[in-house]
């Protein structure tokens, strides 16, 4: 089966624009991977002082990771983007999940990418 690893701000972007990420990757026949590295930034964001939406959609998401089931992977390096990096680079089938410009271009890895703020696709 083939996996996606989901970055931070895919996932917080998702839930800012109302998109069923598990469902619709499940649906895609992939299997989610998740670092326990951005699962920490993603609690961080929900713990901020910073009013605004970064904050709910932290809170959200969390409540959305408990409620759905995945796989939990460690990244050996930091910081994050670089371990998704060398994760991508050694596992050249994995769909990297990212918003992240400076990090898709790094990665030549398939990449599954918010297409018209709705609907998800793989490039």
């Amino acid at each position: 089966m083939k996996q996606a690893l989901l970055d931070t701000n895919f996932i917080l972007t998702c839930v800012k624009q109302k998109i069923d990420f598990f469902e619709d990757i499940k649906f895609m026949g992939l299997e989610i991977l998740i670092p326990q590295q951005i699962i920490e930034e993603i609690k961080r964001v929900a713990k901020s002082k910073q009013k605004g939406h970064s904050r709910e959609a932290a809170e959200l998401a969390l409540r959305i990771l408990e409620k759905n089931s995945y796989k939990k992977i460690n990244l050996d390096k930091k910081p994050v983007d670089k371990g998704i990096k060398n994760f991508a680079d050694k596992n050249k089938d994995i769909i990297v999940a990212t918003l992240d410009r400076k990090l898709k271009n790094k990665i030549k890895n398939p990449k599954l990418i918010i297409k018209e703020k709705k609907r998800l696709e793989v490039i």
